[in-house]
């Protein structure tokens, strides 16, 4: 019986008490003392991050460009990163993929069989049927891109695109047709949104649009978005798998943890890297629990 993405997330929710998401995109310019700027360097802390602020983390989520960036050598340390992780862990790649068909099956051959992604971030401006081989499985989960963090979201996704009558859509925001329509993608319980922090709005307007489905939300801490709207919104209203542990929500948290590594203490002290990383996954953790 195969056993869905969501409820090995829910498991894990409720094993850690977290909805948070791990983000692992160490900068080369931005590593702690000891860890050269190079793909060595980025391995050495990524895993350092795994072992250290892993155990609080409900997902961790690698973004493929900061390893993408170093060729062929940062793709396989990126395979051994994803080695280290322990296997009760989902892991999100966060890729933004989509293309016509033929070439989404090697999309989906590459992220989810040679990176052993449990999830993916997608693009659904191709349309559904470009991302439709990265939602087939039913062990596997894709995230779509739905209203972004970045400050230049609302350039695109926030354009009113006029009702449609086939379905009874109405006028509204080219984001919350996204969501609408990534509900209908797949063959149930495979796709879910990526739903920024920094659009508190927004993000409760697609809660109302698509209750079901589950949430990957970036933009807390670094971005600066707001942590309580996520808490009331973010978790799904209908369970979207068959363990609702955590509502199918996942918080991403990158530099707020990382970063943590490279603070002094009040003597001057760099103190322990491991021990920074462990205290502020153990901080964010707490702060987004799991609410139902």
């Amino acid at each position: 019986m195969t056993v869905s993405y969501l409820e090995r997330l829910g498991a894990r929710s409720r094993a850690v008490g977290s909805v948070l998401c791990l983000g692992l995109d160490p900068d080369p310019t931005a590593l702690p003392a000891g860890f050269s700027a190079d793909i060595a360097g980025i391995e050495a802390f990524a895993s350092l991050i795994v072992e250290a602020a892993g155990p609080y983390a409900a997902a961790i989520k690698p973004n493929l460009a900061f390893y993408e960036a170093f060729g062929s050598a940062g793709l396989a340390a990126l395979e051994r990163i994803r080695a280290r992780i322990p296997a009760d862990i989902p892991v999100v790649i966060d890729a933004k993929r989509a293309d016509i068909g033929s070439t989404a099956k090697r999309h989906a051959v590459a992220l989810f069989d040679v990176l052993g992604a449990d999830a993916v971030t997608v693009n659904p401006y191709p349309g559904g049927e470009a991302i439709a081989p990265l939602l087939e499985r039913l062990d596997r989960y894709a995230y779509v891109l739905c209203r972004t963090s970045n400050p230049g979201a609302s350039e695109l996704q926030n354009l009113i695109v006029i009702e449609d009558p086939r379905t009874g859509a109405p006028a509204e925001p080219l984001h919350l047709r996204v969501a609408r329509k990534a509900a209908a993608w797949g063959p149930g319980g495979t796709v879910g949104l990526v739903v920024g922090a920094t659009a508190p709005a927004e993000l409760h307007a697609i809660r109302a649009v698509v209750p079901g489905l589950g949430f990957l939300v970036p933009g807390i801490g670094a971005q600066g978005g707001e942590l309580e709207p996520v808490l009331v919104d973010g978790p799904a209203t209908a369970a979207p798998g068959s363990d609702g542990t955590g509502g199918g929500l996942l918080v991403n948290v990158s530099r707020g943890i990382s970063d943590a590594a490279r603070m002094e203490d009040g003597a001057g002290s760099a103190g322990d890297p491991a021990d920074r990383l462990a205290v502020a996954a153990a901080d964010w953790a707490a702060r987004l629990p799991v609410l139902r």
